[in-house]
């Protein structure tokens, strides 16, 4: 099971740190993503890093101000959000793979999900 934390209200330009903690079952062998859903609009990818954590793949969108990074020892997965902008408003959901590495942005690609946290970007 995992867990997603750390979403509130933020102004814009400001950071976030967002936190997926796994439970019952550890999610060190799998490889790792973040996707975001805003209101009226599909699921989509925003960052993925593979199981060991030495190689991370990000959306355009966000490259350069997100940062993906886990911590095996803890079962936890990050999302460092910097710069955000109202554009970045959305739910976000932590998911994990059944294998070390990375393929691709397709949300069937990750079995599990957690339960998302909301992260809303206003003045």
């Amino acid at each position: 099971q995992l867990q997603a934390s750390g979403g509130g209200l933020v102004q814009p330009g400001g950071s976030l740190r967002l936190s997926c903690t796994a439970s019952g079952r550890t999610f060190g062998d799998y490889a790792m993503a973040w996707f975001r859903q805003a209101p009226g609009k599909e699921r989509e990818f925003v960052a993925a890093i593979n199981w060991y954590g030495d190689k991370t793949y990000y959306e355009d969108v966000v490259k350069g101000r997100f940062t993906i990074s886990r911590d095996n020892r803890k079962n936890t997965l990050y999302l460092q959000m910097n710069s955000l902008n109202p554009e970045d408003t959305a739910v976000y959901y932590c998911a994990a793979r059944t294998q070390r590495t990375y393929d691709g942005t397709y949300a069937n690609k990750y079995p599990y999900w957690g339960q998302g946290t909301l992260v809303t970007v206003s003045s």
